[in-house]
């Protein structure tokens, strides 16, 4: 077992039984152009770690919010594993600290790239369900997401596309359109900033770090505007 991995274990208190699923786990696939191997990364333990986190997560959903209606809950449950919230847990532990990487990659980029912290969180998860079993796994989500859960913030939850789609559909037939107005950044880390038209109207704009995010933002921009008009 590596040093660095160990360390890692130590952190979270872990007596793991096989170190080198834990290997893969933390390695990106980058990696693999250094050392000249094959399918030695995250990509297959990252698709097991998927289906079991979001089946934890519909899990304590059910069992936290007894009362929310199944559509709230696929809306919830949605926000709580889509790729900024995986990469905020992994910040979080500190994942980018451990995960390998090639040269063409940085630690700054690593720790900077919601994708690479997504995949691998999930890898990790995949790992942890194969060592430790499923009731170790469910401890460690439920301490990221349980607070979430139980004070959940309704409005976070709002599709704001569908919602402006709705609202000017209500009056007129036609529908709005979103215009990527500029892209910033280095391809790790990038900005976009969106703009939402109506017959050429401009409504609103948004800035967020995917085209969707910033595409909500600018139907967002625009719904505020129209209540306050």
């Amino acid at each position: 077992m590596e040093n660095q991995n160990k360390k890692f274990f130590d952190t979270l208190n872990l007596k793991v039984n096989d170190p080198s699923i834990f290997d893969l786990a933390l390695t990106h696939s980058s990696f693999n152009a250094d050392a000249n191997t094959k399918h030695h990364d995250y990509e297959r333990l990252e698709y097991i770690g998927d289906a079991v986190l979001g089946f934890v997560v519909a899990d304590l959903i059910y069992k936290i919010q007894p009362s929310m209606e199944p559509g709230l809950m696929s809306k919830l449950r949605s926000y709580l594993v889509k790729s900024s919230a995986l990469a905020k847990y992994a910040r979080e532990i500190k994942l980018y600290d451990y995960i390998k990487a090639g040269h063409s990659l940085s630690h700054k980029q690593v720790e900077q790239s919601d994708k690479i912290l997504e995949d691998v969180f999930e890898a990790l998860i995949g790992a942890f369900y194969l060592d430790q079993g499923l009731d170790f796994v469910y401890r460690f989500i439920e301490k990221f997401v349980y607070e979430e859960i139980k004070n959940v913030d309704i409005d976070v939850l709002t599709d704001y596309k569908t919602k402006l789609q709705e609202a000017m559909q209500a009056e007129y037939r036609n529908s709005v359109e979103y215009i990527l107005e500029k892209v910033e950044g280095p391809a790790h880390d990038r900005t976009f900033t969106v703009s939402v038209l109506f017959n050429g109207l401009k409504l609103g704009s948004g800035v967020g770090k995917s085209k969707k995010i910033a595409e909500e933002n600018a139907a967002k921009n625009a719904l505020k505007k129209s209540m306050k008009g």
